[in-house]
């Protein structure tokens, strides 16, 4: 097929073109190229010295012209543009004739999405309040993590990231600062803002943004923790429902897998903190930890960590170094599971624990079996959300995730030293990625 434009503009930079068909050229063009379309746009330049043909009776018009042309040809093609997505080409015309889609919206939004296409753009807003292991350091010294974090992106699932740390605590500067910079990329991952803000800062940005914005200190904490518990109940024998579980840790991981956990029916969830056991009758909860309350802890138990393990088939902490002994462990009921995973120093060291009688032993450690690390979650939710042009992560989509993510270790494979997928595995980002982006709701 071939295919040729003529397009007639003002312009000084760039003869023949407006600066948004400038931008937005390139882009389309490089889509027909990838499905063998010879395209060429031929242009003429001319002055306007008397300003007659203005912006609104001549530019736009034009731009008008070629946004819709363009749409037309990719959907002959069977290509949807992102702008258009959901939309019938008679809805997506009678749409922009009533104004709807401006002009430069179609053009912008093909540009934008076209590049956060191809490079898989993401942004890595951070408010250094929460940094692993080191806490609120402020956000030039937690610069380097969140290089680090970019430098997971593209290693893992080949998304270009780009760290911003946000110096302010702020919750309205927050989004502001985030909100006001999302045009410029193709989903937003937030990273180490403490608790309560962290719910917060996601709530409001998923609210104002077309974008996917995802805490992976939460969801991918969330998401590794719910696939190794799927493998680490089959090893054990473990069922659905009938699991007690302990969380230690009310943050921003511990909350978020608490629901996750909930919502996928595990089991009786009792969630700790400093203070121990969390209930209806705790004091001094945040809005979150008192959401939680009412639907943890359902035999409304009171005590300490140690008093809520007694009795307990499972224990995920997220919270501090060596705080669980083998005494507690010991009390657990027969093949407990523990996922202790503190860092760099775990709640209670694998052998020591498995020494006191825990079946399955898992931590963030890759120098320990069974890691249980978000880094085999977030890149190919990225992936997946980015390819799929997901304007938001959903329920379903975290779901998915976790389940592709036990799936990747077969179930003849399954061992007490083997319920989840090596970090380094070249199938775990585009398994992650495509199960993601089947689970897109439109």
């Amino acid at each position: 097929m071939s295919l040729a434009f003529l397009y007639a503009g003002q312009g000084s930079q760039h003869p023949g073109m407006g600066a948004d068909l400038y931008e937005a050229y390139p882009v389309f063009k490089a889509v027909l190229d990838s499905a063998d379309v010879d395209f060429d746009l031929k242009t003429v330049s001319f002055t306007d010295p008397d300003g007659v043909l203005n912006q609104t009776e001549y530019t736009q018009p034009c731009m008008v012209a070629f946004a819709a042309g363009m749409t037309a040809i990719l959907y002959e093609m069977g290509i949807r543009p992102d702008y258009a997505a959901g939309l019938s080409l008679g809805e997506y015309s009678a749409l922009q004739a009533a104004g709807v889609f401006t002009p430069a919206q179609a053009i912008s939004l093909a540009a934008f999405r076209g590049k956060a296409i191809a490079s898989a753009a993401a942004g890595i807003p951070c408010g250094m309040t929460a940094v692993l292991g080191l806490g609120d350091i402020g956000p030039a010294a937690g610069m380097p993590v969140m290089e680090g974090k970019c430098a997971l992106f593209k290693e893992f699932a080949d998304v270009d990231a780009f760290p911003l740390c946000i110096d302010s605590k702020d919750t309205d500067t927050i989004v502001q600062t985030i909100y006001l910079i999302s045009k410029s990329f193709g989903g937003i991952n937030l990273e180490d803002i403490a608790a309560p803000r962290c719910f917060e800062v996601e709530r409001r940005l998923k609210e104002v943004c077309d974008i996917p914005v995802f805490h992976d200190d939460q969801h991918g904490t969330a998401i590794v923790v719910a696939a190794a518990m799927l493998n680490a109940a089959k090893v054990t024998g473990k069922a659905m429902g009938q699991m007690k579980i302990v969380i230690n840790g009310a943050g921003a991981a511990g909350i978020a897998i608490g629901r996750l956990l909930i919502s996928m029916g595990f089991g009786n969830i009792v969630m700790c903190d400093i203070n121990g056991i969390i209930g209806e009758h705790s004091e001094n909860l945040n809005w979150m930890q008192k959401e939680m309350a009412k639907v943890t802890n359902l035999e409304k138990k009171t005590g300490t960590l140690a008093d809520a393990l007694k009795g307990a088939d499972i224990f995920v902490g997220v919270s501090a170094p060596g705080i669980v002994t083998q005494e507690m462990v010991a009390s657990m009921n027969k093949d407990s599971i523990l996922f202790a995973m503190a860092n760099p120093v775990p709640e209670i060291m694998p052998d020591l624990a498995k020494a006191a009688g825990a079946r399955v032993v898992g931590t963030g450690r890759s120098d320990f079996p069974n890691q249980v690390n978000n880094v085999v979650a977030f890149p190919g939710i990225f992936k997946g959300a980015l390819e799929g042009r997901a304007t938001q992560i959903t329920e379903k989509m975290k779901l998915a995730a976790a389940l592709a993510i036990a799936s990747l270790v077969p179930e003849g494979q399954l061992n007490e030293d083997n319920i989840m997928p090596e970090a380094f595995d070249p199938r775990v980002a585009d398994v992650v990625a495509e199960a993601v982006k089947s689970n897109i709701e439109r």
